[in-house]
């Protein structure tokens, strides 16, 4: 009786361990480049799209005989930029006198008679007065709230104090909290008292890099906490 004809071995394919080491580096390579490169483009191109904007814009208001780029063989980036940043500072300088407050006040007053115009007029001015007061401490104070529920947290903005009517209604003093998502541009404003947020050292901006991250970008602990 003959012996069982074993299988045959099956073949094994063997990675040198310097092949190993050099796919390793080209790939720490690859993410290192991608790393420094990809941040730089990205601000590169959102900085050019804010531009092209503007300059399409812009230079579209104005008549060809006075624009530049109709005697040129070339488009001038940034020419609308320029132009805008030099019209609006014409138009603040203009409006520090006597008849530039006039002439905003005339202004003002015909707005005020138009029954929807006023009131986003109204909201929007407001809006950027408080932003751009220098006096302003809204969205300064980055502070820490149970939100939406208990024993869950989120990042808020502080605003100010309630409105009025808000305060004379509720049992105790509230803050006017924005609490700002991935998107960047939306949020949640919920009112609470002071009593209940933890006010927190970083700063605006690092606090709107980590919620747009999704947490993956973490601002540096303090000096003061680690010695804390």
């Amino acid at each position: 009786m003959s012996d069982p004809v074993s299988p045959p071995p099956v073949a094994q394919t063997v990675t040198l361990p310097w092949r190993r080491s050099l796919a390793a580096r080209l790939r720490n390579y690859f993410l290192a480049g991608l790393l420094l490169t990809a941040p730089i483009t990205l601000t590169l191109y959102a900085a050019w799209l804010v531009v092209d904007y503007v300059d399409t814009v812009v230079t579209g208001l104005i008549p060809e005989h006075y624009n530049p780029n109709t005697y040129l063989p070339f488009a001038v980036p940034g020419l609308g930029l320029i132009i805008l940043v030099v019209v609006l500072t014409v138009i603040g300088f203009l409006t520090a006198n006597f008849l530039g407050r006039m002439m905003v006040r005339l202004g003002e007053r015909i707005v005020a008679r138009l029954p929807i115009i006023r009131s986003f007029y109204s909201a929007v001015k407001q809006i950027f007065e408080t932003v751009f007061s220098k006096q302003a401490q809204s969205f300064r104070e980055v502070v820490l709230v149970e939100y939406p529920r208990k024993e869950m947290w989120a990042l808020g903005l502080v605003i100010a104090k309630s409105a009025p009517e808000i305060q004379a209604k509720a049992p105790e003093e509230l803050h006017s909290v924005f609490i700002p998502t991935m998107s960047f541009t939306s949020g949640y404003l919920v009112f609470m008292p002071r009593k209940d947020m933890t006010t927190l050292d970083m700063t605006v901006e690092e606090c709107l890099k980590m919620v747009v991250s999704g947490g993956i970008v973490v601002p540096p602990v303090k000096k003061a906490i680690i010695g804390g």
